[in-house]
C-alpha cells in the first residue's frame, strides 16, 4: 500500500456536502494515519465540517464516522490521527463533507480543499528494551 493517499484530491473546490471515493486501506501495515486537512480557498460566513468513514466491502459506510475533523472556517490546514487498529473490519474509508452557510452574500457556500492521509509508520523497539526482561526473584 502507498505510503500517502488523498481522500479529497488537493485544490478540490466543493460546493455542496458530499462523499469521496473509496479508498482500500487493506494494505495498511500499521493502520494508523496523519489526516491533514487543507483548505486554500472559502467565502465568508460559512462552514465546513469534514468526517472519514469506514466499510467492510467499500459500500456499506455505516451509520457514524470513524473520525469528524474540526468544524473549519478559515484557510489553513487541519492535522488529526485516524486509528483503525480498533476497527478490524475497515477496509475502506471514505471522506465526506458538509457544507453551511449563512448571511446573505451568496446563495451557496464555497471551499477549496483537500484530504491527505499519511501512514504513521510502526516505531522499531530498541534491541535495549526488547532483550531485556524482568528479573523475577532475587
Amino acid at each position: 500500500m502507498a505510503a500517502s493517499l488523498h481522500l479529497i484530491a488537493p485544490k478540490t473546490r466543493v460546493t455542496a456536502n458530499g462523499d469521496g471515493a473509496p479508498a482500500d486501506v487493506s494494505g495498511s501495515v500499521t493502520r494508523t494515519f496523519l489526516c491533514t486537512l487543507e483548505i486554500s480557498d472559502q467565502i465568508e460566513q460559512e462552514a465546513l465540517d469534514v468526517s472519514i468513514w469506514g466499510s467492510p466491502d467499500g459500500q456499506n459506510f455505516g451509520t457514524q464516522p470513524l473520525l469528524k475533523i474540526p468544524q473549519s472556517f478559515y484557510n489553513g490546514s487541519v492535522k488529526q490521527v485516524l486509528e483503525l487498529t480498533y476497527a478490524p473490519q475497515v477496509k475502506f474509508i471514505r471522506a465526506h463533507w458538509d457544507l453551511t452557510r449563512w448571511g446573505r452574500v451568496a446563495p451557496h457556500p464555497m471551499f477549496v480543499i483537500g484530504l491527505r492521509l499519511d501512514e504513521v509508520p510502526a516505531f522499531p523497539r530498541p534491541a535495549s528494551i526488547a532483550a531485556a526482561s524482568p528479573t523475577s526473584g532475587t
